[in-house]
């Protein structure tokens, strides 16, 4: 029924999303459908929400909207996030399937059934017992750096946080899956897997038998892989035994994204975050300690319920501290069903932005700092792409962007840095 037809993909959210758009998409192409531009005329449009905050939720529906607009005929599949936790309002012109976070790899038989019984199906099902959901991927788009999903769910309920009721309990991917995985990416040219999951600090917390450790391991085992790079942590990981396993790992990359949310200790304990500034700090100075070159990124929000201009600037000044090489921040935004949403103290959205633009401009400050910090360093570059220029451009361990004059695409090339450029850096080729 759908052999032979178009589909085109569209990934909202984080890179949990961008995996198993990635899944589905294979599973598409293995049925005979062909992947065309999101911007072009399609049979099929597959869009997986996300809900983190209401810019996720607006962005998606204007995204489905979208699909219906470009071809009124198309069958529209809408999973994730969103979907998992607003199916019935998912209900739009052109929509026939909605999935939730579970059966993505059903994807394609249960659009065959929406067809046949000419409906819009819901397929999203309760995640209290959900297991971890076997999709596997065997490519990405680029050729050089590739996505791998090695866990599922959360149960931290930080009060301002959606993500346990739409992503469920946490599981643990097998190690002997991991690796085999690992193995396909790497016969298929990728040089530098991304390590990512929902709560990824919680793996194998569900077992009991494994650690995110054992899982780094088990990737670093595999030839062809020549850089591991992690995805969100949670401070509270970085103890002195965990950061001792990763020194005996050289192909794990010295970048580490550490969630601060706020660097104030009130606001902190509102949201149910586990640690103080004071801790988080600690991590941070635990991985300089141990890797010279260490690049610290992180996310963090501004306009909590309460947060006062003074808990504001202790995140302002707990940022500074850590020195990040890089800031994703973002004004809180209420989630209907958390503990937040009831607290008292709503901050004006003025405010809330009007902080997020100062923290912003500090993230932008500390950025520039790190990237002169570079210069006149040696660094190895994983060359992705050619621009324009005909210059290469690729990115270092501590992913810092860096274009390198007469560098080959999908090459790792030492070069030594040699200034700052367009908010990158310039390097030159060793010989």
């Amino acid at each position: 029924m759908i052999k032979g037809k178009t589909a085109a993909f569209h990934t909202l959210g984080c890179k949990v999303n961008q995996y198993d758009t990635q899944a589905m998409r294979e599973r598409f192409e293995e049925a005979g459908v062909r992947t065309v531009g999101f911007d072009e005329h399609a049979d099929i449009y597959v869009v997986n929400t996300c809900t983190v905050t209401g810019t996720g939720d607006k962005k998606s529906m204007q995204t489905i909207r979208r699909c219906h607009r470009q071809n009124p005929d198309a069958a529209i599949v809408v999973t994730g996030c969103l979907a998992q936790r607003a199916a019935d309002e998912l209900k739009l012109p052109g929509v026939r399937l909605v999935l939730g976070t579970q059966r993505r790899g059903e994807v394609v038989e249960l659009l065959h059934q929406a067809l046949a019984q000419d409906c819009a199906l819901v397929a999203v099902e309760s995640l209290r017992k959900a297991p971890f959901e076997r999709l596997t991927v065997h490519a990405h788009e680029g050729h050089t750096r590739a996505t791998m999903k090695i866990q599922e769910g959360c149960d931290r309920w930080c009060t301002y946080c959606i993500i346990p009721s739409v992503r469920g309990p946490i599981r643990s991917r097998p190690l002997d899956e991991i690796r085999a995985e690992a193995q396909s990416l790497a016969q298929a040219g990728f040089m530098e897997v991304v390590l990512t999951g929902i709560h990824l600090t919680s793996y194998g917390r569900d077992t009991g038998n494994e650690t995110l450790l054992d899982a780094i391991r088990a990737v670093h085992e595999v030839d062809g892989i020549r850089r591991i790079r992690l995805g969100s942590l949670e401070p509270v990981i970085v103890t002195p035994e965990f950061v001792s396993g990763l020194m005996q790992l050289p192909k794990v990359c010295h970048q580490f994204h550490l969630a601060l949310q706020s660097g104030s200790d009130t606001v902190l304990a509102r949201m149910r975050r586990r640690y103080t500034s004071g801790e988080f700090l600690a991590a941070c100075a635990l991985l300089r300690g141990a890797f010279e070159d260490c690049a610290l990124t992180t996310d963090a929000m501004t306009g909590f319920p309460g947060e006062t201009e003074q808990e504001f600037l202790e995140t302002c000044e707990t940022s500074r501290s850590a020195g990040f090489a890089r800031m994703h921040v973002f004004p809180y935004s209420e989630r209907e069903g958390t503990k937040a949403a009831l607290m008292e103290g709503s901050v004006p959205r003025h405010v809330r932005e009007e902080r997020a633009r100062r923290l912003i401009a500090l993230g932008h400050e500390l950025e520039a700092a790190a990237l002169a910090s570079r210069v006149g360093r040696e660094e190895e570059v994983l060359v992705e792409e050619i621009d324009a220029q005909g210059c290469g451009t690729g990115y270092t361990g501590g992913y810092m962007r860096v274009s390198v004059p007469g560098a080959q695409a999908d090459t790792i090339v030492r070069v030594r840095i040699s200034g700052v450029q367009d908010g990158g850096l310039l390097g030159e080729i060793m010989e």
